[in-house]
């Protein structure tokens, strides 16, 4: 078994444990291999193993490795987790599957313009990264302005707006990230009320403390460094 087979097993058996401790179904929790700075070849050898979701955080990073990916990129589902320029809506909007970092309006408008302009797409999948922790290194939407960018997402008919994600400060300690995970959860639970539609989709949690999110509701995990070990491609 390779590296990156074993430790999907190994994760796979985290996921497992930590949702029947949590009285969950492991089955509603997605597992996206975080591949960003890693080579296509781990893409591929992940794929093998039985993994089907990818993120990466950069549109010309994936657009170089699918060259490289024949035959297997199109048969697992591809996100974008990091922040997006306007400038590069309509190649994200053919490079991958579901936009997980929306977080301004002008961003949703170029993305549903570009989508509108394909006769060929279907409607875009999204998530609303939410500024949780406050950090001014990390990107998102407010707190405050979270509810007003759900509603106009909601008017725009190419964009489909799935959940939430978040990415909250770094702490040694795991359990220090889950207030802002609960936190994730309650936001997505008013904002389904406010809006009056489901919102499936809760992607929190990374290598060092998606139990702690799975315990706290998560429903897609973004593991990186456990999967695929340290970042090789500068």
């Amino acid at each position: 078994m390779s590296t990156i087979a074993a430790n999907l097993s190994e994760i796979r058996e985290r996921i497992n444990r930590a949702a029947l401790h949590a009285g969950r179904n492991p089955d509603e929790i997605t597992l996206i291999g975080v591949s960003k700075n890693q080579p296509a070849e781990s893409i591929r050898e992940a794929w093998s193993a039985g993994l089907s979701h990818f993120g990466e955080n950069r549109v010309q990073e994936w657009e170089a490795k699918r060259s490289q990916l024949a035959g297997v990129a199109g048969r697992f589902t591809i996100h974008l987790i990091g922040h997006l320029q306007s400038n590069k809506a309509a190649r994200a909007s053919r490079a991958f599957d579901s936009i997980d970092s929306l977080d301004d309006f002008s961003l949703a408008q170029k993305l549903n313009r570009v989508v509108a302009d394909d006769p060929t797409a279907s409607k875009l999948p999204v998530l609303v990264e939410v500024h949780i922790g406050g950090e001014e290194s990390k990107t998102g939407v407010a707190l405050e302005a979270l509810p007003q960018l759900a509603e106009r997402i909601l008017e725009f008919p190419f964009l489909r707006l799935q959940g939430l994600m978040c990415i909250p400060p770094f702490a040694e300690n795991p359990e220090d990230a889950r207030s802002h995970f609960a936190q994730l959860r309650e936001l997505k639970e008013k904002l389904e009320a406010h809006l009056g539609i489901p919102l499936p989709r809760l992607s929190m949690g990374m290598s060092h403390d998606f139990e702690i999110a799975i315990s706290e509701g998560a429903t897609e995990i973004r593991v990186g460094t456990a999967l695929f070990g340290s970042r090789v491609i500068p």
